[in-house]
């Protein structure tokens, strides 16, 4: 069996993982009054309502497309979250993290490619149909 490539894994990985983040988050705060008025959480994350959702969003799209578009959701999520961090949304250094690993996983991966399928085709060997006879009325 073929190894899943950087995009699938980082899916795979940062999906779940964003996903429980978003949800522990609420444990902390769920508070929804500024972009910018965070709880501290998790060992020194800044947690907020709005955070917590974009983390549950996100989360929830890398599971569900870790098997059919993550080298595009690798992508996304890498811009993403590296532009967060530049803005200074949340944690700068996860979502630097995360927005590095994603743009690493989708520069690793082919475009179009996916496990388990060939990246090379030859060309089939066939013969060519013959055409049926005319019927005569």
């Amino acid at each position: 069996m073929e190894a899943p490539s950087p995009a699938r894994f980082f899916a795979s990985v940062a999906g779940p993982a964003l996903l429980l983040l978003g949800i522990v988050g609420f444990f902390y705060t769920a508070s929804f009054d500024r972009l910018d008025d965070y709880a501290d959480g998790l060992g020194g994350l800044q947690v907020n309502g709005w955070l917590n959702l974009l983390y549950l969003a996100v989360g929830g799209i890398g599971v569900l497309v870790a098997g059919v578009s993550s080298r595009t959701y690798a992508l996304a999520i890498g811009l993403l979250f590296v532009a967060l961090a530049i803005v200074g949304w949340g944690s700068e250094w996860l979502n630097l993290v995360v927005g590095i690993f994603g743009l690493a996983a989708a520069a690793g991966t082919k475009r179009g490619s996916k496990v388990g399928q060939e990246t090379t085709k030859e060309p089939r060997n066939s013969k060519p149909r013959a055409k049926p006879a005319r019927q005569r009325s």
